[in-house]
């Protein structure tokens, strides 16, 4: 209380020249028109301004919230993409509800640690074995293919990179559905190399390449890449392709992980006819 008197004592004249200052404009723009019309229109553009600044600032604190709503929403929607789901009939025209069944089922991540400058590279996601999420379990991030998950625990679980020498996916060319196999080659966080494409295939800078139908983990059609270079020495009967991986690894934040609910039947089967023939 003291300071706050000596500080009203200090400095009474020049708060008395503020309030003095105060009510003199307050007299004239409440007497004349065209000060009080000018004060309303520059009062409004001040508060309008400040108001954007607030907006803003609460959008911004917001966006987190935001993107993990959209996040969820994309990985229900890609649940119901028609890639998604399987028709158990030998007719295609026909399209009764209860001839389609579930194949795929997406579960959103976030990465909370990933490496992209080592021969072998890992992610780690915010999801484990409590979420649904087990080995073997694809991920793909909205741009594209990004890896497979290898370890699970309660609420954590590791995945092996596309950035990883025992990274191995069939992927094929969109136009041509030619089939190859996409693998890294240590050297950029940017680029893949696309193997055994024979030379007859027709193949051009900029071709898409997606994945086929020969992967367990992976749904149809989801991106890859598109092909950077493509050359063929003499002798080879294979093209050397580079691809343009489709995933920015550096600035991976969230990925969906992709369970194939119908997997373990066909790796059975698979199991199966290998017993058959030894």
């Amino acid at each position: 209380m003291r300071n706050l008197v000596i500080f009203l004592w200090k400095y009474n004249f020049f708060l008395l020249f503020l309030i003095l200052e105060f009510f003199c404009t307050y007299l004239i723009v409440q007497n004349n028109n065209f000060q009080r019309t000018s004060f309303i229109n520059s009062s409004t553009k001040v508060i309008g301004n400040v108001q954007s600044f607030v907006n803003s600032i609460t959008e911004y604190l917001n966006l987190r919230n935001a993107n993990d709503a959209l996040i969820r929403e994309n990985a229900q929607l890609r649940s119901m993409l028609p890639d998604a789901f399987y028709l158990d009939s030998l007719f295609r025209k026909s399209i009764k509800d209860t001839l389609h069944h579930q194949q795929y089922a997406y579960i959103t991540a976030k990465v909370v640690n990933n490496t992209i400058n080592r021969r072998n590279n890992y992610l780690t996601l915010n999801k484990g074995s409590l979420q649904g999420v087990h080995p073997e379990m694809g991920l793909i991030s909205s741009n594209g293919v990004v890896g497979i998950v290898k370890d699970v625990s309660p609420h954590y679980s590791t995945a092996i990179s596309l950035l990883h020498k025992d990274f191995r996916i069939s992927g094929k060319l969109s136009k041509s559905n030619h089939i190859g196999s996409i693998v890294w080659d240590g050297l950029d966080a940017s680029t893949a190399s696309f193997l055994d494409i024979p030379k007859n295939a027709p193949v051009h800078i900029g071709d898409t390449i997606i994945t086929s139908s020969y992967s367990s983990i992976f749904p149809e059609g989801i991106l890859i890449g598109t092909v950077k270079t493509c050359d063929l020495k003499t002798g080879n009967n294979f093209y050397a392709i580079k691809v343009n991986l489709s995933t920015n690894f550096y600035t991976l934040n969230y990925v969906y992980v992709v369970e194939n609910m119908l997997k373990d039947e066909e790796r059975a089967l698979e199991d199966s006819l290998k017993k058959h023939d030894r």
